[in-house]
């Protein structure tokens, strides 16, 4: 076991048995057809695992945010289409989303869920932080046990948090200090440096006292920041800043507005939406001397070629680092697979939210629905 959370091995011999396996196929679909089939690869080892003992294993998850009923624009069969072509032989069940007793976590949508199954695995990492009901429901009642892809996630991220390589430097990005700051507080204990981009930045260089112009800024969060920064911990701040104009839109280049490198401070009505290139070389320093890096959150808005340099050059940072280098999904992933630098980062998560919770958290729903599965310990 892993953090006291069942593998695979300690659900016995699988021969003849009905396998449920909770995966994260919430993959990107345009036109009825997959972008990227990264999630559906990455449940395989547990899949191919339980298929070569014998089991018959009917998969399931969701896609999307469908409103508690059905959808065709989120039905599951283009993914069931490629489950088909990667793993023949596996049942995957319509989206779990179109039922409002998953979200709800209904012990009667439990009960039709492990009706007729005999096991239950969860390898659904990205959703492990939410208590719904084909996560938390299932353990109560089968023998259960964490997939692959989950156990390397909880091992990778927990390792981070408690036993990390030092030194050791988080990157966080993102757009609101708010959404991160029990994430940040959790980072500061353990971390030799945090990295701070994204528009969240905007709120701590306000903190000290930077004019932000029009860039994004949470007031209520400024004091918040300014404590952070008393408190003695080593938080590197970008020191220039790339900008829109009064009159740009974001993602619209034709639309007008002046790009402009600045320092800490932005004249009225200048949107900061990229670090600048000193600081993204500054960040680049910091994450050489790594021996372990965490990254969660994008430098600045990456999917608008004006504004991707700092982004950029940060993920070519990490890619280079020879530290154990983890990114935490999410867009942070997203950017690494656009910049084609995947393949030179050691670990990418495949969820975002929950990596972040397991983080700061040093649990997660899932995983303690497992941990007090009827086989468990």
């Amino acid at each position: 076991m892993i953090n006291g959370v069942p593998q695979l091995e300690d659900l016995g011999d699988v021969a003849g048995k009905r396998v449920l396996v909770r995966c994260d196929f919430n993959v990107p679909i345009r036109d009825g057809a997959i972008t990227d089939d990264l999630r559906i690869r990455a449940a395989l080892p547990t899949i191919t695992w339980l298929q070569e003992r014998g089991a018959t294993v009917t998969a399931c998850s969701h896609l999307g945010r469908p409103k508690g009923a059905p959808d065709p624009k989120f039905s599951m069969d283009p993914v069931r289409a490629r489950l088909a072509e990667l793993a023949p032989g596996v049942e995957l069940l319509e989206n779990l989303r179109f039922s409002p007793g998953e979200t709800a976590n209904d012990p009667a949508f439990v009960a039709e869920l492990v009706a007729g199954q005999d096991l239950y695995v969860n390898d659904a990492f990205g959703a492990s932080h939410r208590a719904h009901a084909s996560i938390v429901g299932p353990p109560r009642t089968l023998p259960s046990a964490a997939g692959r892809l989950l156990e390397r996630e909880v091992e990778v991220l927990l390792g981070c948090r408690n036993e990390p390589r030092r030194p050791f430097i988080s990157i966080l990005g993102g757009s609101k200090v708010s959404d991160k700051l029990g994430v940040i507080n959790a980072l500061l204990e353990v971390v030799d440096g945090l990295v701070i981009g994204g528009g969240m930045c905007f709120t701590f260089l306000a903190a000290q006292g930077h004019q932000v112009g029009a860039s994004l800024l949470e007031e209520d969060q400024i004091e918040t920041c300014r404590r952070l920064l008393d408190s003695g911990a080593t938080i590197h701040l970008p020191s220039d800043v790339t900008a829109l104009g009064p009159g740009g839109k974001i993602g619209d280049p034709t639309a007008g507005g002046e790009v402009r490198q600045f320092g800490t401070d932005l004249p009225d009505g200048w949107m900061g939406l990229d670090i600048g290139p000193g600081t993204a070389a500054e960040f680049s320093d910091v994450i050489a001397e790594a021996r372990q890096v965490l990254w969660n959150g994008p430098m600045g808005v990456f999917e608008d070629p004006r504004f991707e340099a700092g982004t950029r050059t940060v993920a070519d940072a990490v890619a280079d680092c020879r530290g154990f280098t983890v990114v935490g999904g999410g867009d942070s992933a997203a950017a690494v697979a656009q910049f084609g630098l995947a393949d030179r980062i050691d670990h990418i998560s495949t969820g975002g939210g929950a990596s972040l919770e397991l983080i700061e958290q040093g649990d997660l729903p899932g995983l303690a629905a497992l941990r007090s599965a009827v086989n468990a310990g």
